[in-house]
């Protein structure tokens, strides 16, 4: 014998009873079953309503009765074959006139008990129960409709009554003894000693299933829902959630009791009782094999078997001097909530025994602290104990598995994996069995705290890159192409998912939680948008709170920059080329580099010096391992050594800057590169990461521009009065070469200061044979003192900065792993 159980989802309409009679029909010839059955997707909830409306005296009810009376109808007359329908009609017909007398009489006499309530609520079951098997006995299928009222024996506790199992068990064996068809039962309903309809409970169907097993010894219990078995966590919540082969029943209680609405804790009592398994299968993918519940489960395989949580907690702390070393504090505490019928969820307790905090559902939060502060009146009056404090927007995640005794560290990982994202713990509680560790987190934490510890459990050799993008010019459709191309072998070979979530640019912002995909996102953008905000762009990716989350700004802003605090303050980690940040005030830099650090996130900028190359982490590098740095020359700006290195004999000065601008390697207007602040800017920066407390006015600028041309002019204007000062130069470049040496704009800093200048080098100078748009960087040091370290390569270009960016992103990817 086998006991089927089928939820509301499964038989919500015709169509889907019809697949349950095709899932029945084939095992009648291989094995006994019986069914039970919950009524029909929301009938339970409409039926609550209808009662409500009838006390108010609205005659709305009458209206959804109406509603409820076509729906049952229609399925007889979808489901049973047109000679046979006008008893099963009568019969359902008879079955709402007795629910409407009732209705009736509760808006007449403007009353509903616990008991006329129960009544009301039994109709969905009965009528589904009988209709489906009216159905089955359509397809030649010799069923039968059993009332579970006439075997399931109950006390009078309306609502939530208790089975009596001496009673049940006789008559459900009695009733299976004498009969040989299938039995198609009425789930969530039973009946008191004196007849009387009663209810078993939130998921009683699922009771009803296992009550019926534990009775006739059956060989399993098989729970029938909308999902593929017991998930690792709400599939709606978790995209990455799958299904577990395999759970204890002490897994399942743990996962059930923390919000996992699969199965419930009553359900599985019986079933533990007589050591029956349980399996949560799928009515819409019946082939699956489902999630076995029994005491013999394995998975080894997993530390976990499943992460759930709790919503709308209340966290109550009650604390103070006059409490430690007390005898019965907690006695009377919880005594005086079980007295109001308040049920605790968690309890965490100093061991200085100074405060105890506990969490409950948040609408008995207020009710909680009047019964406690009226307990302890006089101890409050004393001073001996402070005023109750509630905590409100709480809720509870907890991981589940009977592995976590056999794996040390497991609450290391997942506190740890919390702290990463920014998650705050408040409370935490796990039993000496070490079957669940629970915590209680802000409510606005959940999806990420759910997201980060699946992670960390389940998909530990991979991991999510949640990716916000500011600008999305040369550098940011470069390196959004880039993550396209990449995808695929990050994740196959790295284990390493880039999910882009949000882009935008000056004009407009798309926000896309399923990912947006290569350069044709910038598309999408510029279609569907919204009009950027960054205020608003900056909001929305906090309010969206994923894990692993990564800001890239790809910008030359000042106004992202200034976001910057803010973003990294929500333990998002931070990727840009933008110099504006760093070569800000120093105070400002101090700032972004300590909230980083105590939040737990990256704040990386690479491509602030040098484009792609590794400038700034070998720097670090060097310096972490304990060398100091002397000197530092560089030629950091591609555009000046294009235009230095292509400045020979028989050429001017000002022709050689407008062909850099028509190649594209100038800002749109040259002075930018011409007057050293661009380079002064990654001097400074290099300058504070080697350890110089210097702002930018600090740096010597050598300004390429004659004073005549900086005024406020237009750059056409600029351009045509250029010629003026080709004599100067060519004095410089003649100077130079009588000299055998090299003009290079070359920034310096040594002995903690910095200067950015046109300085002339001979041919021994690691500087002289530099060429074309190259950036190079000469670090001496303690260790690299004969001989100075070279790092040379491309300084500018959108692919090589992009590649930079990139870099940096996955560098986080890492680090989160």
């Amino acid at each position: 014998m086998k006991v089927l159980k089928f939820g509301g989802s499964s038989v919500a309409t015709p169509e889907r009873i019809k697949a349950i009679v095709q899932i029945v029909k084939p095992r009648l010839a291989q094995e006994k079953i019986a069914i039970v059955f919950s009524a029909f997707g929301g009938v339970t909830d409409t039926l609550i309503q209808m009662s409500e409306h009838a006390l108010a005296s609205n005659d709305q009810y009458k209206e959804q009765l109406a509603q409820l009376e076509k729906r049952h109808l229609d399925a007889v007359r979808a489901l049973v074959s047109m000679q046979k329908q006008s008893a099963v009609l009568a019969q359902v017909k008879f079955t709402i006139n007795e629910l409407e007398d009732i209705l009736h009489g509760i808006f007449l006499v403007k009353e509903r008990t616990p008991r006329s309530l129960d009544y009301i609520m039994s109709f969905g079951e009965r009528l589904s129960a009988f209709v489906i098997a009216e159905a089955l006995k359509d397809e030649g299928i010799d069923a039968e409709f059993l009332d579970a009222r006439r075997v399931v024996r109950t006390d009078h506790q309306f609502g939530y009554a208790r089975v009596n199992f001496v009673a049940t068990n006789r008559m459900i064996n009695d009733h299976f003894s004498n009969t040989q068809k299938l039995q198609v039962i009425t789930g969530f309903i039973g009946s008191s000693e004196n007849g009387e309809t009663t209810t078993l409970g939130r998921s009683g169907s699922d009771y009803t299933a296992a009550i019926f097993a534990g009775a006739l010894k059956s060989e399993s219990v098989e729970i029938w829902t909308d999902v593929d078995g017991m998930m690792t966590a709400d599939p709606r919540k978790v995209k990455k959630a799958f299904s577990v082969k395999e759970m204890t029943y002490e897994e399942a209680m743990e996962l059930s009791h923390f919000g996992a609405k699969v199965i419930f804790p009553a359900t599985m009592q019986p079933a533990m009782a007589n050591q029956i398994p349980i399996w949560i299968k799928n009515t819409f993918n019946p082939q699956h094999p489902g999630t076995c519940i029994s005491n013999n489960a394995n998975g080894k395989a997993l530390i976990i078997k499943g992460i759930s949580s709790m919503s709308n907690i209340s966290l109550l702390n009650v604390q103070g001097s006059g409490l430690m070393g007390v005898v019965g504090v907690s006695m009377r505490l919880f005594a005086t909530l079980a007295r109001a019928k308040i049920n605790v969820i968690l309890i965490s307790q100093a061991s200085s025994e100074h405060s105890i905090c506990f969490a409950i559902e948040s609408g008995l939060a207020m009710q909680a602290k009047q019964e406690i502060e009226k307990e302890f009146q006089y101890e409050i009056l004393n001073r001996e104990m402070n005023a109750v404090t509630i905590e409100d927007s709480c809720a509870i995640v907890a991981i589940v598995g009977e592995n976590m005794k056999h794996n040390p560290g497991t609450s290391g990982r997942m506190f740890g994996a919390l702290g990463k994202n920014g998650v705050n713990v408040r409370a935490i509680a796990q039993g000496s069995s070490e079957l669940n560790i629970s915590a209680v987190i802000h409510q606005s934490d959940v999806g990420k705290a759910l997201n980060a510890l699946h992670e960390a459990f389940f998909l530990s050799d991979r991991k999510v890159l949640n990716v916000f993008l500011v600008g999305t010019g040369l550098i940011g459709k470069e390196l959004l192409h880039m993550m396209h191309e990449q995808f695929d072998q990050l994740a196959n070979q790295h284990r390493l998912e880039v999910n882009v979530i949000a882009i935008a640019n000056s004009k407009k912002m798309l926000f896309a939680e399923e990912g947006l995909r290569g350069k044709m996102a910038v598309d999408r953008m510029t279609q569907e948008g919204l009009p950027m905000n960054l205020q608003e762009f900056v909001i929305k990716m906090q309010a969206l709170n994923l894990p692993n989350s990564v800001f890239v700004d790809c910008t030359s802003s000042e106004a992202v920059a200034n976001a910057y605090s803010s973003i990294l303050e929500s333990n998002i980690s931070i990727v840009t080329p933008n110099k504006k940040a760093n070569s800000g005030s120093w105070a400002n830099y101090q700032l972004l580099k300590k909230t980083s650090r105590q939040r737990g996130v990256k704040f990386l900028y690479e491509t602030n010096v040098g484009a792609g190359l590794p400038v700034i982490n070998t720097l670090n590098d060097l310096l972490i391992s304990g060398d100091k740095v002397i000197r530092v020359e560089a030629v950091l700006s591609g555009t000046l050594n294009f235009i230095f290195s292509s400045f020979g004999a028989g050429k001017k000065f000002s022709d050689i800057v407008l062909q850099a601008k028509e190649k594209g390697f100038t800002e749109p207007d040259p002075r930018d590169d011409l007057n050293g602040m661009d380079v002064a800017r990654k001097a400074l920066i290099l300058s504070r990461e080697i350890g110089y407390e210097l702002e930018l006015a600090d740096v010597e600028v050598h300004n390429l521009v004659p004073e005549s041309l900086r005024a406020e002019t237009s750059i056409q204007i600029f351009l045509s009065s250029l010629p003026e000062t080709d004599q100067l130069f060519e004095d410089l470049r003649e100077k130079a070469e009588k000299e055998n040496k090299k003009l290079r704009y070359m920034a310096i800093i040594e002995g903690g200061k910095a200067k950015v200048s046109l300085v002339a080098v001979d041919a021994a100078h690691p500087f002289y044979s530099l060429s074309g748009s190259d950036n190079i960087i000469l670090l001496t040091t303690e260790r690299y003192h004969e001989r100075p370290m070279v790092i040379r390569g491309p300084g500018a270009g959108a692919t090589v900065t992009a590649a930079g960016v990139f870099a940096d992103v996955i560098r986080i990817g890492n680090y989160s792993i």
